[in-house]
């Protein structure tokens, strides 16, 4: 089975839950991106603009707590179901500047 999930993505803090506890006392916070670039495709440029759901754990969830909706952040991490729905895409954050 293929193993290769990593995704970088530069984006604004559009949405941000509060700062909350896993059952196992690990810190989790909930919140939305938006990312907005020109990319190259096909030998032409496009405007892509998306919003991704995101998830943080540890470290990274106090220091997405500390950010200000609106900050521009630069982070790094893996694509799963979202836990909740299980139907859309989630952004587990692993790295965050």
């Amino acid at each position: 089975m293929p193993g290769n999930n990593r995704l970088a993505l530069d984006a604004l803090l559009k949405e941000r839950g509060d700062l909350r506890y896993t059952p196992a006392g690990i810190p989790a916070i909930d919140c939305s991106l938006h990312h907005q670039s020109v990319q190259s495709e096909a030998g032409g440029e496009r405007r892509v603009e998306c919003e991704l759901f995101a998830v943080g754990f540890g470290d990274v969830a106090r220091k997405l707590a500390a950010k200000p909706v609106g900050s521009a952040i630069c982070c790094e991490g893996f694509l799963a179901r979202r836990y909740r729905t299980g139907v859309t895409v989630a952004l587990h954050i692993t790295h965050l500047d």
